[in-house]
């Protein structure tokens, strides 16, 4: 199973530093994961305005193909301001709606505080709900005091949702296989 895993910011290291604890829990799993990485921060984003795929410039048009490869997605994001990064939601614009179907989806979000996890839920669930991803339903969200001055997860729960977030991910993974992901019906 090829997942993509991404960093979806152009800024900081905390989102990078939860992808590194995933990759290391999934390797511990046994399973068979093709991990590729797309960090936004390597790449020359355009402002998403309608315009054809061709027309925007080749990393944009890279970003797509990687969504559009991949069999699953481990998605990290920060939280600014209440909101996810525009730089995210700029990538998923550019998706085509069958881009990301029945494909399974496990969301690790950081905030500098506790009280930004609901971002997850109000904003970048219903997104990926649109595109009828299979969303696991353990997002792992983190903080600042959760990480040591080097950006290593220091908090064992949280090292034991990711865990837990991982394995479920599997089971997502083995449903998804069963799943028509090239339907294309009238939506």
């Amino acid at each position: 199973m090829k997942v993509l895993f991404v960093d979806g910011t152009i800024i900081g290291s905390k989102t990078g530093a939860v992808l590194d604890a995933v990759e290391k829990y999934m390797k511990e799993t046994g399973n068979e994961y093709e991990i590729e990485r797309m960090d936004f921060a390597d790449y020359e984003h355009q402002f998403v305005d309608g315009r054809p795929l061709e027309q925007y410039n080749e990393d944009m048009q890279k970003l797509v193909q990687k969504f559009e490869k991949a069999d699953a997605y481990i998605i990290s994001t920060p939280i600014f301001q209440g909101s996810i990064p525009g730089v995210l939601k700029n990538a998923f614009d550019m998706l085509h709606p069958h881009a990301m179907r029945y494909k399974p989806v496990s969301i690790v979000a950081n905030g500098g505080t506790h009280q930004h996890h609901l971002v997850v839920e109000n904003q970048l669930k219903p997104i990926l709900d649109y595109f009828r991803s299979l969303v696991t339903p353990n997002y792992v969200y983190t903080q600042y005091d959760h990480f040591d001055e080097d950006n290593r997860i220091i908090d064992e729960d949280v090292n034991n949702r990711l865990r837990e977030m991982v394995r479920v991910f599997g089971k997502y993974g083995e449903m998804s296989k069963d799943l028509c992901k090239d339907t294309l019906d009238n939506d």
